[in-house]
């Protein structure tokens, strides 16, 4: 989404990647619409024709859109073989909201599904689906809740969209296996498993009673207090848990820090807010990395080797 990221990969020479300028992508219409949204949101008008794009460019079969803080954990091919045995052409993903006051909240605001992992194939029916959801992207995506208008669609940024997918196009499947889109907002639904054959991380699932081998978990809201401590804001008060998940991740991203500051002169700075309201943009500077729902959320960078 800047050039500074695609002159990066494509100097590290990465195995079995293509990349693709935003200049190559973006349209007249879409260069318009990010000039009247920020940075975020201007990332999330971009899901859906983003989508598209590769389909058409590359002549793919299918095409599925992971985020940028999801971090993988066993092979997805578990997801591709549930997506075969459904027969389906797109694929979406639940947040499952962990039991709480604010569940009915969360499901109102941000929606039932996630932008996280979303499968298309080629068919017909899925380049419907990712049309609309071009199209009202276009019109409307922005870092807030909107009610209902009136064609009975929610709003927020480019996820309650997700919600139309089932009600107006067919052959769309939820992901049904537990492994995949774990995250903050449900990590208390499960428990360390005690499956310690391999090398893989499994959970117990509190309500299925199901031992999963974890597929993904998507790292939303990690939070750089300063260069050596980091709040994961996990929500989660199982320590042994929530490091095993944690500590792979912050690892790497830690490696990764390391070699672009040392290769490139790049640093990432703790204190960066692209949100135009200048209140929202200090808290989220100032405040949002300080805010604790356990202390064991808050991680010494330079003790992740112990």
């Amino acid at each position: 989404m800047d050039e500074k990221t695609y002159q990066i990969l494509e100097d590290l020479h990465l195995n079995n990647l293509r990349t693709v300028r935003l200049n190559e992508f973006e349209t007249t219409e879409l260069l318009k619409l990010k000039a009247e949204r920020n940075r975020p949101e201007y990332c999330w008008t971009c899901t859906a024709a983003s989508i598209e794009y590769m389909m058409q460019r590359f002549k793919l079969d299918n095409c599925t859109y992971i985020d940028t803080d999801l971090y993988f954990y066993s092979d997805p091919i578990v997801l591709m073989n549930e997506i075969k045995k459904e027969n389906a052409q797109v694929g979406i993903m639940e947040h499952r909201f962990a039991e709480s006051d604010w569940k009915k909240e969360k499901y109102r605001r941000a929606g039932k599904y996630c932008v996280e992992y979303n499968y298309f194939d080629n068919s017909i029916n899925a380049q419907n689906v990712l049309k609309w959801w071009k199209e009202e992207c276009f019109k409307w995506c922005y870092s807030r809740y909107e009610p209902a208008d009136v064609n009975d669609i929610e709003k927020y940024g480019d996820q309650k969209y997700l919600e139309q997918f089932p009600l107006r196009f067919s052959n769309v499947h939820v992901f049904e296996n537990l492994g995949a889109g774990v995250a903050p907002w449900n990590l208390k639904q499960y428990s360390l498993g005690k499956n310690t054959k391999d090398n893989n991380i499994y959970l117990v699932h509190k309500e299925e009673k199901s031992e999963t081998k974890l597929v993904f978990y998507h790292f939303q809201n990690v939070k750089y207090i300063n260069k050596d401590f980091v709040n994961i804001n996990s929500q989660c008060n199982d320590q042994e848990m929530k490091m095993k998940i944690y500590k792979p991740y912050l690892t790497e991203i830690e490696s990764i820090r390391k070699m672009l500051k040392e290769r490139y002169g790049l640093v990432f700075s703790s204190k960066k807010s692209y949100s135009s309201n200048v209140v929202k943009a200090f808290i989220q500077r100032n405040i949002m990395p300080y805010r604790l729902r356990a202390f064991g959320d808050i991680v010494n960078l330079k003790k992740l080797k112990d």
